[in-house]
């Protein structure tokens, strides 16, 4: 049997394992005891509804990668990919143009087979425990506006790496490389005013105490935006988030209008304070240099693959392409990137405790981040006992409990 074939499959299923175990572990983490941390926030008929909601999205989440496993094992033994790629080469197109009609069959196919369970997740699962407020007018906006800016911006992209590859030998992996950092760059000034707005209305934030307190805190800190906006999160969500975009003078704010409905001005200026801490301690400047810098591994171990014939053969392909090798590569690296996911995720958590910090320190009132953090672990009915192999392998936040723990042993050392 062909080797990239068996370790391919291996990969697959070896990963299949894995997150079972790992869901299985982390439901049976449960505790039915109530933290005394939360019993001020949690009374005990809502906490068994956070464990309700983790094991109901636990079980659809084993039914989909179960089925996807399944799907994914089938569609590779009976020669699928070569099947479309048959199909996208009888257009008779140039290889680019070739090899976006195959890429955009199978997205496609891809978004077929996933919508049942988006819509099971969104209108079931969501509607049952009190979050989804998305009509299906919205849902099928949502879908069709994300498929037709995947396709613009994504396959205009997608387009200039297969070119590359195709034009090039020796350096296409750099030339690669420096097109997408120079496009990621680019797409984190204009998704603020171009993109994001096609799903939802920012709206400037209205005066009062609360701009004001934000405006005070910004201020102290030295820290310049283009302003602080209202997301209508509520169209979709009951849950809250707030969150930084743009680069430079380009900066925003951006609070969820849920958010800003459930919690106090000290509280959101305190998750202000928090976000800010991020930029202050430079944490999206280290994260955009870890992508850049796994990119460029990713894109160099690449170039050793395209069109590789044992590799095409593993996948029953009766012709080898550039379009085809990007995608057949992505199996191979894979263990790759789990690994880096790893990391970046246990840095990604470092970052949030430096960040919590950060609002300790500045915005003099650590009470009131605890209690942001309640409400929204509450009003999110997150997980409070996730099991540490979940933490290890999948968080990017510390647990609430962890980040209340060490907000107060900061508030008592000052």
């Amino acid at each position: 049997m062909n080797p990239y074939l068996i370790f391919i499959l291996a990969v697959i299923i070896i990963t299949y394992i894995l997150e079972l175990v790992v869901e299985i572990l982390n439901i049976r983490n449960i505790s039915p005891e109530l933290p005394s941390e939360f019993r001020d926030v949690y009374d005990n008929e809502r906490y068994g509804k956070s464990q309700l909601y983790l094991k109901d999205n636990t079980k659809t989440g084993i039914i989909n990668k179960t089925f996807f496993t399944l799907i994914s094992v089938i569609f590779i033994l009976a020669g699928g990919f070569n099947y479309i790629d048959l199909t996208a080469r009888g257009f008779g197109f140039c290889p680019v143009f070739t090899g976006l009609i195959f890429t955009g069959i199978l997205v496609l196919l891809m978004q077929i087979i996933e919508l049942p369970f988006s819509i099971y997740d969104t209108f079931v699962i969501e509607e049952r425990y009190g979050f989804n407020k998305t009509t299906p007018k919205t849902f099928v906006l949502d879908l069709v506006k994300g498929l037709l800016l995947g396709a613009v911006i994504g396959g205009l992209l997608y387009a200039c790496i297969l070119w590359f590859f195709g034009r090039f030998e020796t350096w296409a992996w750099l030339y690669a490389w420096i097109a997408l950092t120079v496009f990621q760059l680019l797409l984190n000034f204009i998704a603020p005013v171009v993109i994001m707005p096609v799903f939802n209305k920012f709206i400037p934030l209205e005066d009062g105490e609360l701009k004001q307190s934000i405006q005070d805190y910004a201020d102290s800190q030295g820290f310049k935006m283009k302003g602080v906006f209202k997301m209508d999160g509520s169209k979709r969500s009951t849950k809250s988030n707030a969150y930084f975009t743009g680069f430079g003078k380009f900066r925003r704010i951006v609070l969820f209008d849920t958010l800003i409905e459930k919690h106090s001005v000290a509280e959101l200026v305190s998750v202000l304070a928090h976000e800010m801490g991020h930029y202050k301690k430079k944490h999206i400047f280290k994260s955009f240099l870890i992508s850049i810098l796994t990119t460029g591994l990713m894109f160099f171990v690449l170039s050793l693959f395209i069109n590789n014939p044992a590799l095409f053969d593993a996948f029953k392909m009766d012709h080898v392409s550039i379009y085809a090798s990007l995608l057949f590569f992505g199996f191979l690296y894979a263990p790759i990137l789990e690994i880096i996911s790893i990391l970046t995720n246990y840095l990604s958590r470092k970052h949030e405790y430096e960040a919590d910090a950060y609002s300790v320190e500045t915005g003099n009132d650590p009470e009131a981040m605890i209690s942001a953090l309640k409400k929204l672990s509450v009003d999110n009915l997150s997980n409070l006992n996730p099991h540490p192999v979940m933490v290890f392998l999948k968080y990017s936040h510390p647990p609430v409990l962890k980040r209340i723990e060490h907000i107060r042993s900061l508030a008592s050392g000052r």
